[in-house]
């Protein structure tokens, strides 16, 4: 394998990460952007992902990404959106990131994507829904649209940072999954200090 290949490989994996990350934050808006960059050509999709640039999928994306956003800001629904959108998150991930890795065996595009952007987009959303708990906890869900407002700025910022420079916007994903990851650990020891007392 010469140098350019691997480096496109290099880069589209850390596309797909990137993206994977952000529907951590909002499921459909990485997709949206995705679908947007496949529909006008910025972006080439994988083997058997053309139809996520399509009108059909960039509007129903569109209103799916609007749906979202606002249901954010609504009490209640928060809550239940943050139920239904962390097994979309999975899925998401899982998309985005076997979408954005051309010429490979499907076998390890598949299981890239389900571990790799599967699991970032998992792993940020839970991150984000127990972030949500905790602010409905202490603020009587008052601190709830202020979560959303920088959920949604996280999602759209990352989403553009990741389209322009995606090996950047990889490692700074990495970053926050290994953030994530240590204060999950230190809640857990936590858990288990107190619950020993």
């Amino acid at each position: 394998m010469d140098e350019l290949p691997a480096m496109q490989y290099f880069v589209a994996g850390a596309l797909g990460l990137g993206l994977a990350a952000c529907s951590g934050f909002r499921v459909f808006m990485p997709l949206l952007a995705a679908s947007l960059a496949y529909h006008f050509g910025y972006l080439t999709p994988a083997a058997g992902f053309v139809w996520l640039g399509s009108w059909a999928a960039l509007l129903t994306l569109a209103a799916a990404t609007l749906v979202e956003i606002v249901g954010y800001y609504v009490p209640v629904v928060d809550h239940l959106l943050d139920t239904l959108t962390t097994p979309a998150s999975f899925i998401a991930g899982t998309i985005l990131m076997t979408s954005a890795l051309p010429h490979l065996d499907p076998t390890l595009r598949w299981t890239l994507g389900v571990l790799v952007g599967g699991g970032t987009a998992g792993l940020v959303q839970t991150a984000t829904a127990l972030l949500r708990g905790a602010s409905t906890a202490t603020t009587g869900g008052l601190g709830n649209p202020v979560l959303a407002t920088a959920e949604n700025a996280l999602a759209v910022g990352g989403v553009a940072f990741t389209l322009l420079l995606p090996l950047i916007a990889a490692g700074v994903a990495l970053l926050f999954i290994v953030f994530i990851l240590s204060q999950l650990g230190r809640w857990r020891a936590r858990r288990r200090s107190q619950a020993r007392q």
